[in-house]
């Protein structure tokens, strides 16, 4: 697959209003989805309580965001394309206009790692319990995901590889 990828601005608003906005290149969008691609400019490591996640300079970032999903899922792979792992973001309003792709955090994140082990993250940064946080809207998005996240990232892991193969990506390595 050859691809003419034009540049999109992810913009996050984060739940102070605060706004985070990253380059990306845009390899899909149609009515139900966008995936972008991003590469990793700078080392990261996430943390949970009893465990840890690297992503290293160089790896990049497959996004998917839905505008009727409540989340947002990025697939992690490192410079040769193996997996490292995953993210989901609890989400609303999310939407692409004059390229860019904007969407308004929750707080929640649910970290993924390899081996398929997942974590919720940064529930003690809510301004008040998850059940009664934005009229447990994201209580229950949180549910939903949980149930049915494996079967989710299998397949959403499988499309990138098949849709989204590590050579075929290659080129974009120049241009972002």
């Amino acid at each position: 697959m050859i691809y003419t990828p034009k540049t999109i601005i992810e913009r996050k608003i984060r739940y102070d209003s605060s706004i985070v906005e990253h380059s990306c290149l845009l390899l899909n969008s149609n009515k139900q989805k966008v995936v972008l691609f991003h590469r990793i400019a700078e080392s990261f490591t996430m943390k949970t309580s009893n465990n840890q996640l690297t992503i290293p300079k160089g790896s990049y970032t497959l996004a998917y965001y839905w505008c009727n999903r409540p989340y947002n899922l990025y697939i992690w792979r490192d410079m040769t394309g193996n997996y490292l792992g995953a993210y989901f973001n609890i989400v609303k309003n999310t939407y692409m206009k004059d390229r860019v792709l904007s969407f308004e955090d929750l707080i929640i994140d649910v970290l993924v790692f390899p081996d398929g082990q997942h974590y919720v993250l940064d529930e003690d940064e809510l301004p008040e319990s998850l059940d009664r946080f934005e009229n447990g809207f994201v209580n229950k998005a949180l549910i939903d995901l949980k149930n049915s996240i494996d079967d989710l990232l299998s397949k959403q892991i499988s499309e990138t590889m098949k849709l989204y193969s590590h050579e075929s990506l290659i080129p974009l390595f120049k241009n972002d």
